[in-house]
């Protein structure tokens, strides 16, 4: 009998940068309980871990994720729903406060859009498609494909996504703001890589204040989040990285950022 395969695999891929790579292969990557919760303890680890400062999500050369594992709703009724323990490993993925970046090639549909819209930066294959397909089963997405969809694409976008099913192009989801960037197809890991590693080589304590104050705006009004940055922004003047970072602009010369 062969040794199962691990749900998720790891990689150092340049200094600070942390690889998780989906691994279900033949089930197409699906989002199955197992590996949502695998992946929200790898990026719990990655989180404590201050060798990482930048983590990338990618899964095979074929396919990104194809969205949940249908097998695990074949008999969930509304009890089961509401009280599934998903949800918790969803906070935790996007609670995730150093920079995330997912890599897409090929098929990135249901769960598996709702993990990309959990990254702050994304880079896709040209031959990647992006989807909520799960009106298609009776259900609707349940993870963000409605909420934080919606807020990144808008309203019509959102609504043609998920009422139709129909999925889009990558250079469609640049258009929109799903993803960051397009490269040729087969490129995504090692573009996303160069990304990760120019995120890695910069201030990590200010990676981590700018991303949370950015991703404030899904739950602050504007006053409130314009008074939450500047309180961000205020508390790095206090940092040894702003003293660094000044001190080597004036110095002419590469900052040693410590996170500090």
């Amino acid at each position: 009998m062969s040794a199962e395969l691990p749900l998720l695999l790891s990689e150092t891929a340049a200094t600070g940068v942390l690889v998780l790579q989906l691994n279900r292969p033949d089930k197409r990557n699906a989002l199955a309980t197992p590996l949502l919760a695998a992946l929200a303890d790898a990026l719990d680890h990655a989180a404590r871990d201050d060798a990482v400062r930048c983590v990338i999500v990618t899964g095979s050369d074929k396919i990104f994720a194809a969205g949940a594992d249908i097998n695990e709703m074949v008999e969930r009724q509304v009890a089961g729903a509401l009280s599934d323990v998903r949800p918790a490993f969803w906070r935790r993925i996007r609670g995730f406060q150093k920079p995330l970046v997912a890599a897409v090639e090929g098929w990135c549909l249901g769960a598996g859009n709702e993990l990309l819209m959990c990254c702050d930066l994304s880079v896709a294959g040209r031959d990647a498609r992006f989807g909520q397909p799960e009106t298609n089963l009776g259900i609707m997405p349940g993870a963000g494909g409605t909420a934080t969809l919606s807020r990144l694409v808008g309203r019509t976008a959102a609504m043609r996504m998920v009422l139709l099913g129909d999925p889009i192009s990558a250079d469609e989801a640049e258009a929109l703001g799903l993803v960051a960037l397009v490269v040729a197809t087969g490129a995504a890991r090692s573009a996303a890589v160069e990304m990760a590693e120019r995120i890695a080589a910069r201030a990590p304590l200010a990676m981590r204040q700018a991303k949370a104050s950015i991703n404030a705006t899904f739950d602050l009004p504007h006053a409130a989040h314009l008074g939450f940055e500047r309180q961000a922004f205020s508390a790095l003047f206090g940092s040894d990285d702003k003293r660094e970072g000044v001190a080597a602009f004036l110095d002419k010369r590469s900052a040693n950022w410590t996170g500090s």
